[in-house]
This record gives structure tokens, C-alpha cells and sequence, in this order.
């Protein structure tokens, strides 16, 4: 099956899609480094470094399996001051226009969890109202990336339309049966690449999952784990959330260890081997707004399945 991908990012949802055994013919993103970096990692994906607003036309993909992406998020966030619709940001309305002209089988669109609050309730119906006018149904769950086996916890809201007949098999993914592993067992091997003597004293310390990665905006002035609320709670795993490092800590280091990119790729569920464009700032941002793949994944199966089952029924009644 074959999917779209739209605001595609460092690649976080695309890479899920790609484990649940979609084919991606498509990634927009008119990021520089984060476009560099699906090439990077990816030679054979077709990424278009194009603008949604401007020059992106999506009809080369009408009828694709499946239109996927993470609109931007600040409209929605506590953080962007929820302005919705109102934000020059949302491309949410883009995101729907393109539903309507390529018609997908299965569009997945996540986004932060304040998507839900009580102040979208009417905005969230007019999307529902307008999918089922032409032929979707709608589903939109909260999700947290711990439940997926990721070592942060990371709630996300996950919207998901199927065309009518895929509808009645989608079900949503269960979490799976074991607690994911914990900061220090992850990030373990990193702090003890370079030496450092206190590596396991601090992962025995850091024993639990992660806050909500942050810090992924444009407009913030650098790369940090987020306001002081999120480093205090950084600070009780014996790390230091004000910077992100350059390198893991070495022999002779003393104090609280910072977290480099790679590590904090890690927290993301990024495989070892994802590798991330440009500096410190630009690769950063590009972590700290991805979505899990691992939670992506799972979504991404379940729709795959349910557009099987509706295959496979219309199959049966055709040879009936």
C-alpha cells in the first residue's frame, strides 16, 4: 500500500508508516534541514521540499492508501496560546482540502493533546461534519508514547479517517504488555561512551521515563529541554535540562550530565541509526517535534489492517 506524507519532519510518523509496511511514493516538508535529513537517512523516498500553502499540488496522488502527516502544533498547544484556526500556522484546513481532492483511503494526522480541549469541541465537528460529507468516518484517541514502548511519556492525539467501508475494521492499537525501559537503561551506553566513571551511578538514578521532549520551535532562541517546570522535572533523573551538549560526558566530568541530540533521539524511539542535518539548533528541533515512531507504527498497522479486511470483503461479495 502506498502513502502521502505531509509536514513530514525529521521523519518520525514517515518512518512509522514505512515499519507497518506502507510504501511512501510522497514526503512534503519545506524544512531544508529536516528534508536533508530524510535523504540522509532514506536515498530512495521522493521528498518534495515544497510549501503546503503555496506550491504543493497533490493530485499525482489521488486515491492513495493512505495521506498521513503532523500538522503543525502550536494552534493547538497550551504553549502557542490555542488559537486554532485563528493561527497562521494551522494547516489543518490544507490538510482537509487535500483530503477532498485526492480522496485517500485512510488519512492519519496527529497532533498535541490540546487538540482535545473543551475550546475545539466545535472546531473538531465542523472536521467531522466535513469528512462525512464525503464518505469517511472519524476517530480521534489520545495516545501516550509509553504505552508503545517509549521511554517518555509524550501524549499525542492521533486523528484517524477511513473511507466507510474500512471504517467498521479499524480498531485502535492496544498498549503493549511490558513497561517500556527507563531513561538510565537507555541512555546508559551514551553516557558511558567517553569514559565518564559515574555513567551507571546516573542510570541507576534516572529510573524512570522521560517528561515530554519540548524545546522544538522555530521561534525559541536554542536548543533546551523546555521551561523550568520541565527541567526541574529533568533535574530529579540527574540531568541538566538548561542546554543540550555537544558531546556525551567525559572522564573527568563532574556534576549533572546534559543530554546531546542523539540521546534525545533515542527518548523519541528514533532508531540508533537515524541521523539528523545540520547543527546542534536545526537537528534539535527537528527531534524535539517529532512524532514516535513506534506509536506511529502501531496507528499505521491498524489502519492497514482494516483497509485489508474492506479489500478482502469486497473481494468476497465481487465472487459471490
Amino acid at each position: 500500500m502506498d502513502s502521502l506524507e505531509l509536514c513530514a519532519g525529521a521523519g518520525g510518523q514517515a518512518l512509522g508508516v514505512e515499519m507497518a509496511g506502507f510504501n511512501h511514493t510522497g514526503l512534503v516538508e519545506n524544512d531544508r534541514w529536516a528534508c536533508e535529513t530524510l535523504r540522509l537517512n532514506r536515498p530512495q523516498w521522493n521528498v518534495l521540499e515544497q510549501d503546503l500553502l503555496n506550491n504543493f499540488d497533490p493530485s499525482p496522488w489521488k486515491g492513495v492508501d493512505l495521506l498521513a502527516g503532523g500538522l503543525p502544533c502550536p494552534p493547538f498547544s497550551v504553549a502557542g496560546k490555542q488559537l486554532g484556526e485563528k493561527d497562521e500556522r494551522n494547516l489543518f484546513e490544507v490538510g482537509l482540502d487535500i483530503v477532498e481532492r485526492i480522496k485517500p483511503r485512510a488519512v492519519m494526522f496527529e497532533n498535541v493533546r490540546g487538540m482535545l480541549d473543551p475550546v475545539f469541541d466545535d472546531y473538531r465537528a465542523r472536521i467531522k461534519t466535513r469528512l462525512e460529507g464525503s464518505g469517511y468516518k472519524v476517530h480521534w484517541k489520545l495516545l501516550n508514547a509509553s504505552d508503545f514502548g517509549v521511554p517518555q511519556l509524550r501524549p499525542r492525539v492521533v486523528f484517524v479517517a477511513l473511507e466507510s467501508e474500512a471504517a467498521d475494521h479499524f480498531e485502535w492499537p492496544r498498549p503493549v504488555p511490558f513497561n517500556p525501559p527507563t531513561v538510565g537503561e537507555v541512555l546508559l551506553p551514551f553516557m558511558a561512551e567517553r569514559g565518564w566513571p559515574d555513567a551507571e551511578k546516573w542510570a541507576a538514578r534516572a529510573n524512570t521515563i522521560a517528561p515530554t521532549i519540548v524545546g522544538g520551535s522555530k521561534k525559541h532562541g536554542g536548543p533546551d529541554l523546555g521551561p523550568t517546570r520541565a527541567r526541574k522535572a529533568w533535574a530529579e533523573l540527574g540531568v541538566d535540562g538548561l542546554t543540550i551538549a555537544n558531546e556525551p560526558p567525559g572522564p573527568d566530568f563532574r556534576g549533572m550530565p546534559r543530554l546531546t541530540v542523539p540521546m534525545v533521539a533515542r527518548l523519541q524511539g528514533f532508531p540508533p541509526d537515524w541521523k539528523f542535518a545540520g547543527k546542534k539548533t536545526n537537528a534539535y528541533r527537528q527531534v524535539g517535534n517529532a512524532f514516535p515512531p513506534p506509536v506511529a507504527a502501531a496507528v499505521a498497522s491498524q489502519i492497514k489492517l482494516a483497509l485489508e479486511a474492506s479489500a478482502h470483503a469486497v473481494r468476497v461479495v465481487k465472487a459471490a
